[in-house]
């Protein structure tokens, strides 16, 4: 009989353990749960979320709310927005909104067809303002107004409202100051020109160029490439290559040299 009874006891012991183990199984399960995509699964372990965060659980009025939280680098918490799921709350990491900022800085050691040009500048050529000479030669025909110079040739005496200056072909031709670019042409005699506003109403033309690096509207730092030097036009040939230089104050010539450093 005892032992039958120590048996009985045995069964009896053993069936309330396992009754137990499920019902702590069943109340754990029932406690816990993780979202996958758009479902729920039930499990009985608390899994962790990816590296960097970890999932609190609270119990708030009788419901589960799981919230993912990511670690700052200052030991501090940031929720991002959240999002629910059949009662449940999840918490996502907001995203970051990137705005490109550009800079541009304006290159002024060369004027490039409108690209490379100075922003606007403040034109005030006066009496006293001297000029950098477009490039560094002789002076092969002056200045003259009141009387005439012999051209070669032309084979011919006449008046000249510029200077030439003796060049090399390609060689670059220099605005020789602060100035915007007034026009942009071409002619028989001249060859391609670029007409310059010095401001105050003085302006310089620079002839028988080629290339020519600006266009009407640009702003010029003096110093900044105009073009470079073409080959003489037919009014130049036996003088060679060269760049006519005009300065005009009010609509009248004056002499280039007058003005030049």
């Amino acid at each position: 009989m005892k032992e039958k009874a120590r048996q009985l006891f045995k069964d009896k012991l053993v069936l309330v353990m396992m009754v137990l183990g499920l019902l702590t199984i069943v109340a754990a399960a029932g406690t816990m749960t993780i979202h996958r995509g758009d479902q729920t699964e039930e499990t009985p372990y608390l899994q962790m979320q990816e590296s960097h965060g970890f999932i609190a659980e609270e119990e708030l009025s009788g419901e589960t709310k799981v919230e993912t939280a990511q670690l700052s680098g200052e030991n501090s918490l940031e929720t991002g927005g959240v999002e629910e799921t059949d009662g449940a709350a999840f918490a996502e990491k907001p995203e970051e909104t990137v705005s490109p900022a550009e800079s541009y800085e304006i290159d002024a050691a060369q004027a490039g067809a409108g690209q490379g040009a100075a922003s606007a500048l403040t034109l005030n050529f006066t009496e006293a303002s001297r000029m950098a000479w477009p490039i560094e030669g002789n002076v092969i025909l002056d200045y003259s107004m009141e009387s005439t110079i012999y051209f070669p040739t032309l084979d011919q005496y006449k008046c000249n409202p510029g200077i030439v200056i003796q060049g090399e072909i390609s060689e670059p031709v220099v605005a020789p100051a602060n100035s915007r670019i007034a026009e942009v042409g071409s002619n028989e005699e001249i060859g391609e020109f670029v007409v310059l506003d010095l401001g105050n109403d003085y302006t310089v033309t620079c002839g028988q160029l080629k290339e020519i690096q600006a266009e009407a509207g640009d702003y010029l730092e003096k110093g900044q490439i105009l073009g470079y030097v073409a080959e003489p036009t037919k009014y130049y040939c036996v003088e060679g290559s060269s760049v006519y230089v005009e300065m005009d104050h009010q609509g009248a010539p004056v002499d280039p040299l007058d003005f030049m450093e």
